[in-house]
């Protein structure tokens, strides 16, 4: 997930690294303390040493990160967890649905040989003759032969397509000289995927000149990995030409292991997405209410400021509910301090003000001063616990399967989250000013707003 870049306020990083910067100073000075009057060693470079030490821990990434599992095992007990997170949210599934997904995970972690080759190339490209080609892993046995079908020279997303994630090597035809689109499909193809590129070239004698200059073309990762093939080769040559893909399919268990990997690793962000969607739908319930809760009791009893109100909200019935739709294992108060920091956030970048000015210049007030005045707060109030809403199902997607959430990233990162919510709310603020009218109606509020 993409974030606007927007700047933090000029002193926030300085505030928020105060503790570790002292930390540093007294590493430095025990440091130096210690060596020279404790174990009388001369000289202040082993202080510095405690204080590069220091800086060191100072400048590692604040950032909580998924760990992906190394193992196959790891990744089946992710996916399970995926499972019962679907059976928990989706309750429109189907049991046939949810056999379907449980069915295609047993399927990859059951999956063995034998080795599958895709050979692979694009629209314009040729591959070579099936009996001929497969003659050059002789005496190689248990090995499966794929003639995919040529790939297309535009596409929308140039994703892989799903058919050779599933194959254990593929074999790139590279037709000459180097296309774009050959270029994209090739960028796509995964780094866990062994993969060779194969050029067919007749004249030997260029050929050295002629791999230097696709060498030059192509990503860091073909470099070694060009096989050139000769129409007219015989077979004993094609075999020494495939040499670097027969040892590679020599090792099956590893490659066949491999496959599995990438592929629950997939299917794992796959279900992710999916999974994330129907969280998201949820939500939206879960925000258009509390919005409404949070408005009408600003409303009852306005006050200087809707932070506060808007906090407390959000703290309570809103964030329990999403910690249920988010499976967070995380304490209630790691929630609640994490919604202060979004909603301080949003209100120090003027979300307050901006829909303030908004809804003036979108509605007409005809009631009293005090109807006025509170039914504008009330709404600002709405919208400000939209805003830090979103932003906090964005930073729980993003911290989905991390056992702790770092507080201290959270805190650098909070300007950039609030800012890309209320960029998408902005987007959908004709949405907002019509919930705003049903809201307004059903209380007999004598406001009227223009369309």
């Amino acid at each position: 997930m993409k974030f606007l870049s927007l700047p933090s306020a000029p002193f926030a990083p300085s505030l928020n690294h105060l503790g570790k910067w002292a930390l540093l100073l007294g590493t430095l000075l025990f440091g130096q303390w210690f060596f020279n009057d404790v174990v009388h060693i001369p000289g202040g470079g082993l202080g510095l040493l405690f204080a590069g030490a220091g800086f060191w821990w100072l400048s590692k990434p604040l950032v909580a990160k998924f760990e992906a599992p190394i193992t196959i095992q790891g990744w089946v007990r992710k996916c399970e967890e995926v499972l019962k997170d679907f059976e928990e949210l989706d309750e429109d599934s189907s049991p046939q649905q949810i056999n379907q997904r449980a069915l295609l995970l047993k399927q990859i972690t059951e999956r063995s040989g034998p080795q599958d080759i895709a050979l692979v190339t694009s629209i314009g490209g040729s591959l070579p003759e099936k009996d001929s080609f497969q003659k050059g892993f002789a005496p190689l046995s248990t090995l499966t032969f794929s003639w995919s079908s040529p790939l297309p020279l535009a596409d929308e997303a140039w994703l892989w397509p799903d058919e050779l994630h599933q194959k254990d090597v593929v074999l790139y035809f590279l037709p000459l000289p180097l296309r774009a689109a050959d270029l994209l499909w090739l960028e796509n193809v995964p780094n866990s995927q062994p993969s060779w590129i194969v050029v067919t070239w007749k004249d030997s004698e260029a050929w050295s000149d002629q791999l230097k200059t696709l060498q030059a073309q192509l990503p860091h990762r073909w470099t070694g990995r060009v096989i050139r093939l000769s129409e007219s080769e015989v077979q004993d040559s094609v075999q020494r030409a495939l040499l670097p893909v027969r040892d590679c399919l020599e090792n099956s268990k590893k490659n066949l292991e491999n496959t599995k990997h990438r592929l629950l690793s997939k299917l794992h962000s796959t279900w992710q997405a999916e999974l994330e969607n129907l969280r998201r739908e949820r939500f939206r319930s879960i925000q258009k209410r509390t919005q409404w809760m949070v408005a009408g009791a600003v409303f009852a009893s306005p006050v200087p400021s809707t932070d506060l109100l808007a906090v407390a909200v959000v703290n309570g019935l809103m964030i329990k509910e999403m910690t249920k739709i988010w499976s967070c294992p995380w304490k209630p108060e790691v929630m609640q301090i994490a919604a202060r920091q979004l909603a301080g956030a949003a209100i120090a970048q003027g979300v307050v003000e901006w829909s303030g000015q908004a809804l003036i210049s979108a509605s007409k007030l005809d009631g009293g001063s005090w109807v006025a005045a509170g039914t504008l707060q009330a709404l600002n109030a709405a919208y400000l616990t939209r805003v830090v809403g979103r932003s906090m199902a964005d930073w729980l997607a993003l911290n989905s399967g991390v056992e702790e959430p770092d507080l201290e990233a959270l805190k650098l990162k909070s300007s950039e989250l609030v800012a890309n919510a209320a960029e998408k709310e902005r987007v959908d603020w004709s949405a907002f000013l019509k919930q705003s009218r049903d809201w307004l109606s059903e209380r007999a509020i004598p406001l009227a707003f223009n369309s």
